[in-house]
């Protein structure tokens, strides 16, 4: 299947090609590599800043927020030619592609330049504040709380697996204002800078190595913070939640046709079981691709087709991680050396495309959870798609 565009929309993808092509930071210039998923290098500060200038950043939005207002057929392509090329859209991916949404949806005018601007232009980074011990899928159970006392809000409580938080400037923290209220009432949203008094911020290693230090415990003891940082309504928190995670899922199934395209090619079956396997990663990538360009003709269209993408986001990380099982078994105890290259070295993409095979099957575990597990997705299509009753 091959996907054509009218020319205006093909127009659009030739003039993004033609501005990396003369604008492209060279390898050269980026010796330094991102610590963490807040962690932005200085040359990948100057490009993204540069894509902002441009209107390529997201080109979506209206030109004082980094776009072109473009229409949804030309922010796929944008986004299609990123990945043709293994660019990476930002090393702070959770502040760019949800906190700076979210901003920019719910926050006032003075709220979207004051913070999202910055995190667009790359000048500071963001973290999400919205998983806890017990609270992780279940974000409704969360448990800390901000307490109004005047003009301040008062924090207290503990955040987990909070991604790129010790490297980040601010975080969206998701909090319980009401505790009274029922269980998805009742909950805010506040911007906390990362140097406000009584935030610790710990991180700790993953399943790759102890080294590798992106999720962080943060703890609030005693946090004030202006009330004028409430991002939409108060007690509102749960519509800001749903947008948030909107902005995550809408075109995550291209990342998971990405990693699906350079599986197929570097999978190299030799023997009949394999060939099996192989061809159901074919199939499974086909297949992705069929459904998101179903999806986006009807977002073209204007269409609303929110839960629908929960079969994409579902589909898409389970493909991956049994994509990247298979090659890892395909390898033996080859696939677990470690550290290792498994592809060529990309100086624009995250060492991940590149890392050891059981790094890359490791990391698909992450693509299950974040964004809303597989279990929280499933529930999605049983109750929305196919309207199945709840008990």
């Amino acid at each position: 299947m091959k996907l054509h565009f009218d020319a205006e929309v093909e127009e659009f993808r030739a003039e993004f090609a033609a501005f990396l092509d003369a604008n492209l930071p060279p390898e050269a210039e980026a010796a330094e590599r991102s610590r963490s998923s807040a962690h932005i290098p200085e040359w990948a500060r100057r490009w993204q800043r540069l894509l902002f200038d441009e209107g390529w950043l997201l080109p979506g939005n209206p030109p004082e927020f980094g776009g072109r207002n473009a229409g949804v057929l030309q922010q796929f392509v944008h986004r299609e030619e990123l990945a043709r090329r293994g660019i990476y859209h930002s090393f702070n991916p959770q502040g760019l592609g949800i906190v700076a949404a979210s901003l920019l949806s719910f926050g006032t005018e003075e709220q979207k330049h004051r913070w999202a601007v910055p995190v667009l232009r790359a000048e500071i980074t963001a973290s999400m504040g919205m998983s806890e011990p017990g609270a992780g899928s279940d974000l409704a159970g969360l448990r800390t709380r901000a307490t109004l006392e005047g003009d301040h809000f008062v924090v207290n409580g503990q955040k987990v697996w909070t991604s790129g938080a010790h490297d980040a400037d601010i975080i969206l923290a998701f909090v319980r204002t009401d505790p009274d209220a029922p269980k998805h009432k009742g909950i805010s949203v506040i911007v906390i800078p990362t140097d406000t008094p009584g935030i610790t911020r710990r991180p700790f290693g993953s399943l790759h190595s102890a080294d590798d230090l992106d999720f962080n415990e943060v703890f609030f003891d005693d946090v004030r913070v202006p009330a004028e940082n409430l991002i939409g309504k108060l007690h509102d928190g749960w519509t800001v939640a749903n947008g948030s995670l909107g902005h995550e899922r809408t075109m995550m199934w291209l990342t998971f046709a990405k990693w699906l395209d350079l599986l197929t090619v570097q999978f190299e079956p030799t023997s009949e079981v394999e060939e099996q396997r192989y061809a159901t990663l074919c199939m499974d990538a086909q297949a992705l691709r069929l459904l998101g360009s179903a999806s986006l003709a009807r977002a073209a269209r204007g269409e609303m087709d929110t839960a629908s993408v929960s079969v994409l986001k579902l589909f898409g990380a389970e493909a991956i991680q049994s994509g990247a099982e298979a090659a890892l078994a395909r390898r033996g105890t080859e696939g677990l050396l470690h550290p290792a290259m498994t592809g060529p070295y990309n100086h624009m993409n995250l060492e991940d495309f590149w890392a050891s095979w059981f790094d890359r099957y490791a990391m698909t575990f992450g693509s299950t959870i974040a964004g809303g597990t597989s279990e929280i997705q499933r529930t999605i299509i049983a109750e929305r798609v196919l309207g199945l009753p709840r008990k």
